[in-house]
């Protein structure tokens, strides 16, 4: 401000100067006698440049008596300066202003503050557009969900995602109507909500919200296939036992198959209170283990208890059943590790060979207690390896069925592992054997 009135003021008087040193030679020269004017003349032309050369400090000094007061005003403190007591209400009002003013800031800046931690802590994305479908807000999740960053913001939205739903979405949100779709990013799956944010009867706005619902749609796909398994499993032992039971019933059966076709109902009805009984446990692993007591378990007896009910099995199906080890302490839910144990190794005797071997070990380090079940059994391909521990799955269904398993069991073991923070490593090959060792954290 005092650059451009010092500028203002020397201007004018720079102006005034040249025009009169101009006017002055011209109205004087018919009054001046010649050897007059060529003493008058230099006089003319110098005393003009040397009020040019006084008036910038003169403008210099004139421009901040004129600021000064004024730079004083832009911070109004309800007193005016001295140059101006006339204007005391402006700077009272002012004043009351500014103060209102900063109220207003501070509040906006809060509620700022506390939009900005509320959503940021959100595990969703939020979007805020405008009609014309650019960001004007962004929160962490959505950055993250969008693979991007805060700079884009003040860009189209259809910069980040340009799919046929998200334009329809939007569409939908102009014409002030609420809309959700799905949405498949990197092979993740997203559920979109957007929403119109009207004034006036008249859209201003767009809310979007992206969800990520992944492992939502693979929880709610087991859960589908996890039913369907389930019917298809009872359903074959109860068609056996109903036909079984209906021949009995009909008089059809002779009197010396009664007791084969006793045996195929008794066999089956097993069958199906293994499967129950297998399922409770998975749903008691889904539900949460909050009440069944922890307490510090001796992972080499639970191992020996194990094996002790299994050598008959062993025996009956030709296989060596041994174990080795020390006392090993874990913390933990004595009926879930007992599982643990009791399933490897009864997967480990079925999926043997005649004269096999099954070694049990127990090992007790600074850092962690290791249980390693070892067989010389028919191994697992390297692409089912990965699929072994979901429910239901079998490497070789008519195998396993025919050996009275109900495909549960490696899940069990595998939730149960996870109750216990413990890691589970398996390593097969066809035809040579299995190797799965589960290290529980000390």
């Amino acid at each position: 401000m005092t650059k451009r009135i010092f500028l203002a003021i020397f201007a004018v008087t720079a102006t005034t100067v040249l025009l009169s040193a101009i006017l002055l030679p011209i109205l004087l020269v018919p009054y001046l006698q010649a050897d007059t004017l060529s003493y008058v003349l230099p006089l003319l032309i110098l005393i003009p440049l040397l009020l040019i050369l006084l008036a910038a400090p003169l403008a210099l000094l004139t421009a901040k008596k004129i600021t000064n007061p004024l730079r004083q005003i832009q911070k109004p403190s309800g007193n005016p300066p001295a140059a101006y007591q006339e204007l005391s209400p402006l700077f009272r009002r002012l004043a009351e202003q500014k103060e209102q003013l900063a109220a207003k800031d501070a509040e906006l800046q809060r509620r700022k503050n506390e939009f900005e931690t509320a959503t940021n802590h959100m595990s969703e994305g939020l979007i805020l557009l405008d009609e014309n479908a650019t960001v004007l807000s962004i929160n962490r999740s959505g950055t993250k969900l969008l693979r991007t960053d805060f700079s884009c913001v003040g860009n189209s939205i259809f910069q980040l995602q340009d799919s046929a739903q998200m334009h329809k979405l939007f569409e939908d949100a102009r014409h002030g109507e609420h809309a959700e779709s799905t949405v498949v990013l990197d092979e993740q799956e997203y559920r979109v909500s957007v929403g119109p944010t009207m004034e006036a009867n008249r859209v201003v706005g767009i809310n979007l919200l992206i969800t990520d619902i992944t492992e939502e749609e693979k929880a709610e796909k087991l859960r589908q296939e996890f039913t369907a398994n389930v019917s298809h499993e009872l359903k074959t032992p109860l068609h056996t036992i109903s036909g079984c039971a209906e021949l009995l019933a009909g008089g059809m059966v002779k009197t010396e198959d009664v007791p084969h076709f006793s045996e195929r109902i008794y066999t089956e009805a097993k069958r199906m209170i293994t499967l129950v009984e297998d399922i409770i446990k998975l749903s008691h692993l889904d539900e949460g283990v909050s009440d069944m007591q922890r307490e510090s378990v001796d992972l080499y007896t639970l191992a020996n208890a194990s094996i002790q009910s299994l050598s008959q099995v062993a025996q009956e199906a030709g296989v060596k059943l041994t174990l080795r080890g020390t006392s090993a302490p874990v913390y933990g839910i004595r009926q879930l590790l007992s599982l643990i144990i009791f399933n490897l190794c009864e997967n480990a005797i079925k999926y043997n060979k005649k004269n096999g071997r099954v070694d049990v070990t127990v090992q007790n380090t600074d850092v962690s207690v290791i249980l390693t079940v070892k067989d010389t059994g028919i191994g697992i391909p390297k692409g089912e390896q990965e699929r072994i521990f979901e429910r239901f799955y079998r490497v070789d269904k008519s195998h396993s069925k025919a050996l009275g398993g109900t495909g549960l069991g490696l899940s069990i073991v595998k939730h149960s592992a996870k109750v216990h923070r413990a890691k589970i490593d398996l390593q097969s090959t066809p035809g040579v054997g299995t190797t799965v060792t589960v290290q529980f954290p000390k």
